[in-house]
């Protein structure tokens, strides 16, 4: 099979070329495992920082990817319930524990990264974190939803927003498009802020339904109830405190954030920022059931997510437009055609 792989890490300004095509043997599934022929793969930011080595690797080298859309070519053994064929998806919990809190538990196990993932065409996963795809979903459009839409969908329940409340999207990549038509849906009343540093995102927001949309450092017409921050960076953080209401809660959601400019920190004032208080919560993993729960939900409304399509061999190219922050929407590999 064809596959995408991973060798070492190192910053992207210094190897264009991160991710090498390579043929290796189609895996095959083990007891309580399905094998998938890989559609579509997401490309998140999140590869950036296995590809840059803030996030470390269970291993190397290492396939990435893990907004999988496949169908089920192969089934392991002790495995019941499913058939040949059915569409499957896959996000970035490969395993965990099980429990409640498993997207918190020492034992969970992450996609395309501590086991090789969707950027290749087959890729095995536990028959139980995999999940079905809504038939009204194509594959193209289901990739993104694994993981910027199930991961978004986490970080807005962890707002505690009730409708009404006014929202901020801080950065408005992947994830932010996503939860914004979902906020719209989940909290009619509730008007929705898009803070993006590039004029063409920021109109893309308000084509989408924002009801304002400004540069980082601008400050909405009035103070917000709960900010969700996507941003790589610390200076969003920062201005994120600036333009929260009293009582109300930051969430970030990002599994790593650069160092470059982590000094914006030292400007937070504590009486001005954080006094009042005001939260900042971090959002950890997804769970099994945030993507069981999502899809539906994303099927029904129906979330339309803007993909910017790339063959399989153009990975690196996807996420070189991925770093440089100007893309609009999501990017999502076409690993095969037939399906699509």
């Amino acid at each position: 099979m064809k596959a995408m792989i991973l060798t070492r890490t190192a910053p992207m300004e210094q190897v264009e070329q991160p991710l090498e095509l390579v043929e290796r043997d189609r895996p095959a599934p083990g007891p309580g495992e399905l094998l998938l022929r890989v559609s579509t793969c997401g490309v998140c930011h999140t590869e950036l920082d296995e590809i840059e080595g803030r996030l470390k690797t269970g291993r190397l080298p290492v396939i990435p990817g893990h907004e999988v859309v496949g169908r089920i070519e192969e089934i392991g053994a002790a495995v019941s319930g499913y058939s040949i064929g059915d569409r499957m998806g896959v996000g970035w919990i490969h395993c965990s524990d099980g429990g409640p809190q498993e997207n918190l538990s020492e034992e969970f196990v992450s996609t395309g990264c501590d086991v090789d993932g969707g950027y290749a065409e087959y890729m095995t996963v536990p028959a139980g974190y995999s999940v079905p795809i809504p038939d009204t979903l194509s594959d193209e459009q289901a990739a993104p939803l694994l993981c910027a839409g199930a991961i978004g969908y986490r970080a807005l329940r962890l707002t505690n927003m009730v409708d009404g409340d006014s929202l901020g999207l801080m950065g408005f990549g992947a994830s932010g498009h996503l939860v914004l038509q979902l906020a719209k849906h989940l909290y009619p009343h509730s008007p929705v802020y898009v803070f993006a540093r590039e004029q063409q995102v920021r109109e893309f927001a308000l084509r989408l339904g924002a009801d304002w949309a400004g540069n980082v450092a601008e400050q909405p017409p009035t103070r917000l109830h709960a900010i969700i921050d996507t941003t790589p960076a610390w200076r969003p953080v920062v201005q994120s405190l600036k333009k929260l209401a009293a009582g109300g809660r930051l969430v970030i959601n990002a599994i790593r954030k650069e160092d470059r400019d982590k000094e914006a920190l030292l400007e937070i004032s504590y009486h001005d920022d954080l006094w009042m208080e005001r939260e900042i919560k971090s959002v950890a993993n997804l769970s099994r059931a945030d993507i069981a729960e999502f899809l539906p939900i994303a099927a029904a409304i129906p979330i339309k997510s803007q993909v910017n399509l790339y063959p399989l061999q153009q990975a690196n190219e996807a996420l070189q437009a991925l770093r440089r922050g100007a893309i609009k929407g999501a990017n999502v590999l076409r690993v095969d055609d037939s399906n699509c």
